[in-house]
């Protein structure tokens, strides 16, 4: 096989491979835009239940919920997501890491050495 050809197959190599990606991406923009939409209607779902627990409700409140809901079931089959509540009791932030100095590790105004006649002393620290 001679250069050029051995230059041509790498060449349709990558375009294939670029062509993969770019599909790739836009599944993945795809996606998320549905999950966006679905999360919206969800707001707009639980701000109309909310205006009809407390007693804030208009006439067509409860129109509005049905229609949400049969758009909500609609927008799951059509992209094939769940938009079903989360577990609540899973923990929302994690710890932070070893090697971040907790708030008890941090010396405090009281604890930096002072000088006899005025603020307190600079001090560096090496990381």
């Amino acid at each position: 096989m001679g250069l050029m050809d051995k230059v041509k197959a790498q060449a349709t190599v990558l375009a294939q491979k670029t062509q993969e990606t770019a599909r790739d991406s836009k599944v993945k923009f795809d996606q998320a835009q549905a999950k966006r939409r679905g999360e919206v209607m969800l707001r707009n779902l639980g701000a109309a239940v909310y205006a009809q627990r407390t007693g804030r409700a208009t006439p067509a409140t409860q129109a509005e919920i049905d229609k949400l809901v049969a758009d909500i079931k609609a927008h799951e089959a059509e992209h094939g997501i769940n938009l079903a509540p989360e577990a609540a009791d899973q923990p929302q932030a994690s710890p932070p890491p070893a090697d971040v100095p907790r708030s008890e590790d941090v010396p405090r105004s009281e604890d930096v050495p002072r000088s006899e006649d005025g603020p307190p002393e600079e001090t560096t620290t090496m990381v």
